[in-house]
């Protein structure tokens, strides 16, 4: 026997930008939108005896998508040491619960991008299963990282080209969906390179993007400074995380050298993740929106320059928590970018830089469905994205906890 429901809302916003349904519905059968239109049309065309589910003055839109999540982390203060205090059983646990508070905030989909062990494929296979409820996982397993480099303790070192290619096929045999190498520093670990400088050269990360093709894996590279995002670009990754440009405080910002390399990001579709979340919030209130502001500016001239952006948070580092999704959203729209584009970042766009654009990120007959549900029209702004009043992962309804209960635990 069938699942099957159908779900009206005063606006559906479909996806791709402008694309509105106003006094809309769909119809979700098994998992996946089997109908989707005018609400009239959606309920004369399922059989009389379809349940309805009237969601009144609602918006239903597709499910989040969070590009670059951790969570084997836990957002405090030192999310590095609490991490290496954990065993793997009380870590998995925490992860679990992490992943739900995902879910409640809307996300359908995650990219997990550096975890210890593989445990974060282990998660997405029980939340596959139907024991635990989460988003979708993509997971990539220890991020591939030079001896004593960035992360290097979630246990992904690999120097030269046996060991790189030895990695990325541990990692792949582990279950990771995606390869994730650090092309720079960064500032999580202690006493490691410093976020403007290159861990690789491009014939290395030429070989981590080859050896992940041989097994049909993207290449996602955290790269903050300049000449890091240089060598991920040049060896061909699919996106890059952060792409700060970053450069060592004594050089001073080469905008010529900045401008050519965005546009050559643009000109290759190669997706950019700047990674906004709620930490950014916490920053402007210790330090003041000035410091914000050449950030922003350049995240504006990426957009203006046709770089392809995706939405992510890097939840689980410190004071990026996994509620913090919607705080996230507004900091693109505080860069200067219209909501609409960023509610396509944070769906369609990221979706098809994820290779999922088949599956998820529109509302569409055929596609699974993804879907969460707000009291407000989002475009207006996303504050009512915080407190999604319900969330569809693959059809199945999922009532988000209590804002406070969420953040409390």
């Amino acid at each position: 026997m069938s699942d099957e429901r159908i779900l009206t809302a005063a606006l559906v916003l479909t996806g791709p930008a402008d694309e509105v349904i106003e006094d809309g519905a769909v119809r979700v059968r098994d998992g996946v939108f089997a109908d989707v239109g005018p609400r009239r049309e959606v309920v004369e065309r399922a059989a009389p005896d379809t349940p309805v589910l009237d969601l009144g003055g609602a918006t239903l839109l597709p499910g989040l998508i969070d590009c670059h999540v951790h969570l084997a982390f836990d957002a405090s203060e030192d999310p590095v040491a609490a991490l290496r205090a954990a065993d793997d059983r009380d870590l998995l646990l925490d992860m679990a619960g992490r992943a739900r508070r995902l879910l409640d905030a809307g996300v359908t989909t995650a990219r997990d991008l550096g975890d210890r062990g593989g445990l974060a494929a282990r998660l997405r296979d029980a939340i596959e299963a139907g024991t635990l409820p989460g988003p979708r996982l993509l997971t990539a397993g220890p991020p591939i990282t030079v001896t004593g480099g960035h992360c290097w303790f979630l246990g992904g070192a690999a120097d030269g080209a046996d060991r790189i290619r030895e990695r990325v096929r541990r990692n792949v045999a582990d279950g990771a969906d995606v390869i994730k190498v650090m092309s720079t520093g960064g500032s999580m670990t202690a006493g490691g390179p410093p976020a403007w400088q290159a861990q690789f050269s491009v014939e290395e990360v030429t070989l981590v993007v080859t050896e992940a093709a041989r097994f049909g894996r993207r290449v996602a590279a955290h790269a903050h400074g300049t000449a890091g995002i240089e060598v991920a670009l040049a060896a061909g990754v699919h996106t890059l995380e952060h792409c700060s440009f970053v450069t060592e405080p004594a050089l001073g910002e080469d905008h010529e050298r900045q401008d050519r390399l965005i546009r050559e990001i643009a000109e290759r579709g190669v997706a950019v993740c700047p990674t906004f979340s709620a930490t950014l919030t916490d920053v402007e209130r210790r330090l003041g929106p000035d410091v914000l502001r050449p950030w922003l500016n350049l995240v504006h001239r990426q957009y203006e320059a046709g770089v392809r952006l995706i939405a992510g948070t890097d939840a689980g580092i410190a004071q990026a928590p996994f509620e913090g999704y919607a705080q996230g959203l507004e900091w693109y729209v505080r860069a200067g970018l219209p909501p609409r584009a960023v509610l396509e970042m944070a769906t369609t766009n990221a979706a098809e830089a994820l290779g999922l654009a088949e599956r998820i990120g529109r509302i569409a007959i055929g596609l699974d469905a993804d879907a969460v549900v707000v009291d407000d029209d989002p475009r207006k702004g996303f504050g009512t994205l915080a407190d999604p009043r319900l969330v569809l992962r693959r059809g199945r309804p999922h009532v988000p906890a209590p804002r406070a209960s969420a953040e409390a635990a």
